[in-house]
Formats: structure tokens, sequence, C-alpha cells
């Protein structure tokens, strides 16, 4: 069996309907506006989204359109490494919540994986603050 990996389920409430946050969020054109980790310029290859950033030139590709909520997404970084992100968009109420799984991979201290969950908190309530506005 093999070992269990160091998570952390990073949420945010959002009051907008679960439709209106996934049509936002699955759209790679509005990624550099909420997942400021990921780059600040975006273009469309095919049905990947290419980003340039911090993380230098990287690939996002998104799960099928569904009506599950699932925006799982992998991003593949310019070394070829592919690191796969559970994201999920849940109603809450009128509103929806989101559900970010962030992965302690191997080499990651933990001071490192606890400033990576701390950016994705932050680019949550981005995403938060953009939706309700």
């Amino acid at each position: 069996m093999a070992d269990l990996f160091n998570v952390k389920n990073v949420s945010i409430s959002i009051r907008r309907p679960p439709q209106n946050v996934y049509r936002f969020a699955s759209n790679g054109e509005n990624l550099p506006r909420w997942a400021t980790g990921l780059g600040q310029t975006v273009r469309q290859v095919g049905a990947d989204w290419i980003l340039e950033g911090p993380l230098g030139r990287i690939k996002v590709l998104f799960a099928q359109t569904n009506d599950f909520g699932v925006l799982d997404h992998d991003v593949t970084l310019e070394s070829g490494v592919t690191v796969h992100n559970p994201f999920r968009v849940v109603p809450n109420g009128l509103g929806s919540i989101v559900i970010f799984t962030v992965f302690q991979l191997p080499g990651v201290s933990d001071q490192k994986f606890e400033q990576d969950t701390g950016w994705v908190e932050k680019d949550l309530r981005t995403l938060r603050t953009l939706l309700e506005s």
C-alpha cells in the first residue's frame, strides 16, 4: 500500500449560486484574476490554458464540463511535472462553498506546505470578492 500524503482542505463560502461560481472559476480566462500564483497572462491552446507567471510557463487542464461542480485540474510545470488539484463547488443554502484540496507532496517542507495552503486561502478569498461584488 502506498503512503498517504498530508492534505489540507481549504474551503470558503460564496454568496452566489453554484452554477455561477462554477462557470466563472472553470473559465481559464479568469484564472489571472483570482488564481494569482499561476500567472498574469493566459491563452487557450486546445483544451489547455497556458499561463506565464511565477512558476514559469504552466499548462492547466480542467476536468470536462460537468453538472457536479467538479473543477479538478492538472497543472503541468515547465519541468514536465504534473500536479493534480481536486477542486469542488458545492451548494450551500442559496450560495456555494468551494473546496480545494492541497497535498503536501514529497520533498515539500511543512513550512512550504503552510505557505501553499495560505496562498490557496488567499486566492479563494479573491474569488469570493470577485463573485460577490
